[in-house]
């Protein structure tokens, strides 16, 4: 097409969201040290890296795809490959079907089929139940299609166990919990984006003060199952006390976003950034503290 630059890597690599795939990763990998409770093996380590990024790459690209039409009116999105028309279609779909085929082979070579399955699992739940289906009919979009983006732990822990165990359906949960906390404070900043295209995100369908009152429900359920697995004696009171820390940070950013919206303050991208920044953080610290009580403490 006249006036299209030519591709190169770069848009590529732009097409698997590389910023949303690192903590997508790291909850993956830090599945795998709590698993194995240390260093789960070089091999499985660096196929779960390759393989996870590449399955998760692969729905992302399918993302890109469908949503090119939506994605091309919201400035947020505007400037992906696939709506400059700087990859073509048919090579996305190319790209992302040769992502899809490696990622089970590498995850497969590297760990078991188990785990190889699990992640074509999230791919086919992102794409065909989030994406295709509930991201344009539902404003609990993200609460069912979370599924997705808590399937990495399952595949980190499949692929040094060969099973699944309940502390692993924990860490599912406990992602599937958070994703509406994180989401929802990114779909406070950019509600118009989402309303303009007609996709029923929750702040501009239920309003923005129902949005954070449900972003209090799960923040509570997601300090909930923090706490389980001490519970259950999977951790030590370490873990405990930084999970506490953790989780009283994540408490004081929901609570003030919560009195801002009961005051009836409109909710915009300086008020709901802090918390959707430190969600990110807290997940990632959350995993941590957990893979390294596994390995010194418990």
């Amino acid at each position: 097409m006249t006036g299209v630059p030519r591709a190169t890597w770069r848009d590529y690599l732009a097409l698997t969201k590389p910023k949303v795939i690192s903590l997508l990763l790291f909850t993956t990998v830090g599945a795998m040290f709590i698993a194995a409770g240390g260093w789960p093996g070089l091999v499985p380590l660096l196929g779960l890296l390759a393989g996870g990024y590449m399955s998760a790459g692969a729905a992302g690209v399918y993302n890109m795809i469908y949503d090119r039409d939506i994605d091309e009116r919201m400035k947020r999105t505007a400037k992906r490959p696939t709506v400059t028309r700087t990859v073509s279609t048919a090579n996305a779909t190319v790209f992302a079907v040769a992502l899809t085929i490696l990622s089970f082979v590498v995850i497969w070579a590297a760990s078991n089929v188990l785990a190889a399955l699990l992640s074509w699992a999230g791919i086919a739940f992102y794409v065909l139940i989030y994406t295709m289906w509930l991201k344009r009919s539902t404003w609990q979009n993200i609460v069912i299609g979370g599924a997705a983006g808590a399937i990495p732990p399952l595949v980190g822990w499949a692929a040094v166990t060969n099973e699944l165990s309940l502390l692993a359906w924990i860490l599912f949960a406990l992602i599937f919990v958070w994703t509406p906390v994180h989401f929802w404070a990114l779909a406070l900043m950019v509600k118009d984006q989402y309303a303009d295209v007609g996709v029923p995100m929750a702040p501009s369908v239920i309003g923005e003060r129902a949005t954070v009152l449900q972003i209090v429900m799960y923040a509570v359920l997601t300090i909930v199952l923090t706490v389980i697995p001490f519970a259950m004696r999977e951790f030590s009171l370490v873990y405990l006390l930084a999970a506490g820390a953790l989780n009283g940070v994540l408490a004081l950013r929901v609570i003030a976003l919560w009195n801002q919206a009961r005051a009836g303050v409109a909710i915009d991208k300086a008020r709901a950034l802090p918390l959707y920044k430190y969600s990110m953080t807290y997940l990632a610290l959350l995993f941590l503290t957990m893979a390294v009580d596994r390995a010194f403490f418990v």
